[in-house]
């Protein structure tokens, strides 16, 4: 996805775990970081704790969805996302593509990645891997206007 593209629907989920939303809930109200992850991504289980102090510190400033992302065939398994989103307290919406719809929508190649929309549903940062937390913050901030 090229900067400064809309937000593709979010459509196309197998499950929604901790509630639904639609492009329409996330666009034109506040800025949205939409993150993928995977059980099988180690990186992404570190990086959690970071995105869910974005969630909790801008709880009304910032949507924040996770995108669980399956790299393999043991990653379909619904009980193990849900067992890992427990573990790493994931309470954001998350939406379960198991058949990559979202993914595709998004062009998207790795977990974790992160991509910050601003409020009216542009994109303005992407970065994919488990370091960078500085950059994403300050990119997250600058959406933020701060």
């Amino acid at each position: 996805m090229k900067l400064r593209t809309p937000m593709p629907e979010i459509t196309g989920a197998t499950e929604w775990l901790n509630g639904e939303v639609s492009r329409e809930d996330l666009v034109g109200d506040k800025p949205t970081l939409i993150h993928f992850w995977s059980v099988s991504c180690g990186m992404c289980k570190e990086a959690m704790p970071q995105i869910n102090q974005f969630r909790d510190d801008y709880a009304d400033e910032l949507n924040v969805i996770a995108v669980h992302m399956p790299r393999s065939e043991k990653d379909l398994d619904l009980e193990q996302i849900k067992e890992v989103a427990e573990e790493h307290g994931i309470t954001q919406s998350i939406f379960v593509d198991n058949e990559h719809k979202l993914t595709d929508a998004f062009e998207n190649e790795y977990v974790p990645a992160y991509y910050v929309f601003d409020a009216e549903g542009n994109l303005r940062h992407f970065q994919a891997g488990g370091s960078g937390m500085k950059m994403l913050t300050k990119r997250v901030n600058r959406v933020l206007g701060k």
